[in-house]
């Protein structure tokens, strides 16, 4: 006698299946708002690690820690297509606090590749321009629908984190600072600095110790 699957054992396989794809699937879908967080968090701690390894300390230049590596955020810049993105850059010669192209991080990944998501009208730093060098994906809005980036707790001083030769945390433009450790604008992280990223629904923040400048990601 040949041996077959009955309707009702049919049946019930494709039930059991159904209940397993609906546990199953949600765990697999993508959450773009912790991918952005998880991304900044990793190029947070680059931008430390280029801090350490290139110190920029030079006593023929008084000026000298306008130079720190540093980490810039805007919200609807123009020239990053109207979204929030940021640059990883080291300023130089006159100090502007803005990032040219021969002062923005390289991609490790791909030296072909500027770290930048949009700065301004300079062509390789330009969303826009068909000559941009930037990675697409530190456009946060383009790429992850993020629609706002707020600094908060002991990074309030504009949208930049910079860090120095042992990897202590700064806030705010170090082109308007007066001394590497003055007082008045030395500008160290001394609390928790809390960096969130939403995309109108969902928020998730980067915090950043001070001191030692760990980070990490707070859904």
């Amino acid at each position: 006698m040949k041996k077959a699957f009955t309707l009702l054992e049919l049946v019930f396989v494709i039930v059991v299946i159904g209940i397993l794809a609906a546990l199953i699937l949600p765990r697999t879908k993508t959450n773009p708002v912790q991918e952005a967080a998880v991304q900044v968090l990793s190029h947070i701690r680059y931008t430390q690690h280029l801090a350490l390894v290139d110190d920029k300390y030079n006593d023929s230049d008084a000026n000298w820690y306008m130079g720190r590596w540093q980490i810039v955020f805007g919200n609807n810049n123009n020239f990053a297509n109207n979204k929030p993105a940021y640059t990883i850059f080291a300023d130089s010669g006159a100090y502007s606090g803005d990032p040219k192209e021969s002062e923005v991080a390289v991609d490790p990944q791909n030296p072909n590749l500027i770290m930048t998501g949009g700065y301004n009208n300079t062509v390789a730093l330009d969303y826009n321009n068909a000559g941009f060098k930037g990675m697409k994906e530190l456009n946060l809005g383009e790429k992850y629908g993020i629609t706002n980036i707020s600094f908060s707790g002991g990074c309030n001083i504009g949208m930049r984190i910079s860090f120095d030769y042992l990897g202590r945390p700064f806030t705010g433009d170090q082109s308007t600072m007066t001394g590497p450790y003055s007082a008045a604008t030395q500008r160290l992280i001394t609390s928790d600095c809390n960096i969130s990223l939403t995309d109108g629904t969902e928020t998730a923040t980067v915090q950043i110790s001070p001191e030692t400048g760990y980070a990490k990601v707070i859904f």
